[in-house]
């Protein structure tokens, strides 16, 4: 009798010979350490990608991206935080075991944890907003678990995990969760205002919450409130022959700005299928070869003017201007009497952060002026001395990196500015030569 695979046995047969190939390599370059994924194609498993270094907290420097017919190949020169090459090897296989999968739902990076009630926040932004937020929630009882809230433009949006604060739990009770968007919408007028809530045992956190904000803030529009400059430069331009949308970006370098562009890029529905990403010094050169996820190319241009504004936006929103400060407290009640501080010393939040760790709270705030300038040295000294030394701190962000680049096999010459066709064979050629597929010339 002839044997016949059953149609659950064939999927898996298909799933394990698309398994993703990652090759994690330290020799090829001197400055970074390279990592190659080889995959069947789906539209979202770049941005899954880069999602992954991007919750290690990881730098990508450079990048390739190709893509022929049904697979995908992508390599990406990535340092540690110090600028260094990855040598802890359970980092490196943290990232050969989540890029090393294919799952529907992709969850690398995230973690199982104790249900919430999920609250996102969108609505106009104005001085000492955050501190009546975290003291409405203070008062009715919450306790804030994580939280992310970014400002920009007039707008504020933002993520708020909260439970029980006698209990621990998260909040159940429909009439108190409907009390607390009442008080809420109260606080954060405006017509763009929105409020919901949610008990879930899972919830996405890190760049997944990122993700989110950027979706919230992308509904809520606010690239149409952006002033037109020339910094990030954006540009769009169409290869009919090929029926490809070119799209060059150029800006400072910073974390997660590749994440940030794919975020907004994947949600307004186009598929990338080449591209580069290059950085020089301090400076960030992108481009990338896309077509609407089915096969257009941009077709007006109302929607090549779309595009740039929503990249500029997405590019602009986590760039917060503003001292950075650190607060670190077990009391719950400290976040909220802190925004209250700044409001009473004239400092403006524009971008939060709050995490716990075990029974300590781990907040980060970006604070400007009321003229939206750095802060002065008296008022920061006033507000760190009303908390303490050892609670609040004001430190420099990170830097980017912590030596210059070299010369060698992690360096190319940039795109031009002005965002000219390449030739897509020799695109290709040179991501092939730099996957390591076919020997360079």
């Amino acid at each position: 009798m002839e044997w016949q695979a059953s149609p659950d046995e064939y999927e898996k047969l298909v799933i394990r010979m698309n398994t993703p190939r990652v090759v994690i390599d330290n020799t090829v370059c001197a400055t970074a350490t390279l990592v190659k994924v080889d995959s069947a194609r789906r539209d979202v498993i770049l941005l899954e990608a880069v999602q992954v270094l991007t919750d290690l907290d990881l730098s990508i420097r450079k990048a390739y991206i190709s893509s022929d017919g049904c697979w995908f190949m992508n390599v990406f020169h990535v340092t540690d935080r110090y600028g260094q090459k990855l040598t802890d090897k359970r980092v490196i296989a943290y990232i050969e075991r989540s890029l090393g999968t294919e799952e529907d739902d992709f969850t690398a990076g995230s973690r199982d944890i104790e249900a919430f009630t999920t609250l996102e926040l969108v609505g106009t932004d104005r001085p000492g907003l955050l501190s009546e937020i975290f003291a409405v929630l203070a008062n009715l009882g919450c306790s804030i678990v994580e939280a992310k809230l970014w400002a920009y433009k007039g707008s504020i949006a933002g993520l708020l995990f909260v439970e029980e604060e006698d209990s621990g739990l998260p909040i159940e009770d429909s009439d108190k969760i409907r009390h607390i968007q009442a008080r809420l919408g109260y606080v954060v007028r405006g017509s763009t205002t929105a409020l919901s809530s949610s008990s879930a045992s899972y919830v996405f956190r890190g760049t997944n919450a990122d993700r989110r904000i950027h979706q919230l803030m992308f509904a809520d529009r606010d690239y149409e409130r952006a002033v037109a400059s020339g910094e990030p430069s954006v540009s769009v331009q169409n290869w009919t022959e090929r029926g490809y949308s070119i799209v060059n970006v150029q800006c400072s370098d910073r974390p997660k700005l590749l994440f940030d562009v794919l975020c907004t890029i994947t949600d307004m529905g186009y598929v990338i299928f080449h591209g580069t990403i290059d950085t020089t010094g301090d400076h960030a050169y992108q481009e990338f070869y896309m077509r609407h996820s089915d096969g257009s190319p941009i077709c007006s241009e109302a929607e090549r003017q779309r595009v740039v504004q929503c990249l500029q936006a997405a590019i602009e929103r986590r760039a917060s201007e503003g001292l950075r400060l650190e607060l670190c407290s077990a009391d719950p009640l400290t976040v909220a009497e802190a925004t209250r501080t700044f409001r009473e010393n004239g400092l403006t939040v524009t971008r939060a952060e709050m995490s716990t760790k075990g029974e300590t709270a781990v907040n980060v705030f970006y604070v400007t002026d009321a003229g939206g300038h750095l802060p002065g040295r008296k008022t920061i000294e006033a507000v760190i001395e009303r908390f303490g030394d050892d609670s609040l701190k004001a430190c420099e962000d990170r830097p980017l990196r912590t030596g210059k680049m070299k010369s060698g096999s992690d360096r190319d010459e940039p795109s031009s500015g002005s965002g000219g066709l390449l030739r897509l064979g020799s695109l290709v050629m040179r991501n092939l030569s730099n996957l390591g597929l076919i020997r360079s010339s």
